[in-house]
């Protein structure tokens, strides 16, 4: 309720809540009361979040040797992180290549005898053994070519992992290792999220889901006034254990995201059918403690009337009254205005 404060003033002060002021209903603006279709947006609060985030763990085992990045650091997609040490994995990857001319060397020798048995065979100059022998050799030193190619990949992108790139441009948030350290295959390194895909999420209670799947965009209120919409809306089809709430994941666009970061806490509208309901200004509000009410007209007196609240409207400065009023009631217009004049009137008598 403190948004009602800069309406009461020195309501608070002045009223003496348990008596009727018997003051004349035209000594003051009242306002009679009708309904009228009201809309009736739901405000969710919902968390940013990445859509996409990884934690880089290592592929290969070393000793770092530099460190690129830190925490908090923008990262664009490619860039080395760390280094570590690629002795062993050059090494590998030199015999690979070794392993590889060999086997070329020895299919060249292989394929060219067999070209020369194939052509003299049919003239009896070469026996069926030999020429079996030729074609074996021929096809056995052929597949050693591509398991040397395949040996040569593998020791090739053994000593890539030495350099660990970023898969995708963003933000780091944690960092697991240091300079200097002894990593290990698996070993985590890096935490980040990417920073041009973000989503709000929220929970939404059961009877409000239908609604939520038949929405073509939802508002979202930024942390700096500024207020965007989204169509990319996801509802969960199940229910969370604990809270029996479902979730609603609401994707942003990129060119919307600039302003925002992960972690905040944002609000969300979605519009509902709209209903008939009594509004009255948010001047007409006079609370004293837990208690709201406003100054009702009864028989030619002005009473005190506790009223139940819902929806603030600031833009039109109303409230919408749910009970303790009805139509046809008429009402003080400013009830902060009416106790000044009634206690004015009263320290004259």
């Amino acid at each position: 309720m403190s948004r009602l404060t800069n309406y009461l003033f020195l309501g608070v002060i002045l009223t003496t809540i348990a008596l009727p002021l018997a003051v004349q209903a035209y000594d003051v603006n009242t306002l009679k009361l009708a309904y009228s279709e009201q809309n009736q947006p739901r405000i969710y609060d919902a968390k940013i979040e990445a859509i996409k985030a990884a934690t880089i763990s290592a592929q290969t085992s070393g000793r770092i040797i530099n460190i690129h990045f830190d925490v908090n650091d923008l990262v664009p997609q490619g860039a080395s992180l760390l280094e570590i040490t690629n002795k062993e994995q050059g090494a590998g990857f030199a015999g690979a290549e070794a392993e590889l001319a060999k086997a070329e060397a020895l299919n060249t020798e292989a394929q060219a005898q067999y070209a020369r048995y194939k052509a003299l065979f049919p003239k009896g100059a070469i026996s069926k053994g030999a020429m079996d022998e030729a074609t074996a050799k021929a096809k056995s030193s052929k597949q050693a070519v591509s398991a040397a190619q395949a040996q040569l990949i593998q020791a090739k992108e053994s000593l890539n992992y030495t350099v660990v790139s970023a898969p995708f441009s963003g933000r780091m948030t944690q960092r697991f290792v240091e300079q200097g350290e002894t990593i290990s295959y698996g070993q985590a390194l890096f935490s980040g999220y990417d920073t041009q895909h973000l989503r709000a999420v929220f929970q939404v209670p059961q009877q409000d889901i239908a609604q939520l799947q038949q929405q073509a965009q939802v508002a979202i209120q930024l942390p700096n006034g500024n207020e965007i919409t989204s169509g990319d809306i996801n509802v969960y089809q199940f229910a969370d254990p604990l809270t029996h709430q479902h979730q609603v994941r609401v994707n942003l666009n990129a060119a919307d995201i600039e302003d925002i970061i992960v972690g905040q806490w944002i609000k969300v509208t979605v519009a509902f059918p709209s209903r008939k309901s009594l509004v009255v200004p948010l001047s007409a509000i006079h609370q004293v403690s837990d208690l709201t009410s406003v100054y009702r007209v009864s028989n030619d007196k002005i009473v005190l009337n506790q009223v139940r609240i819902g929806r603030i409207d600031t833009k039109t400065n109303t409230v919408e009254v749910l009970s303790g009023l009805m139509e046809g009631d008429e009402i003080v217009i400013d009830a902060g205005r009416y106790l000044i004049n009634s206690s004015a009137t009263k320290a004259q008598e």
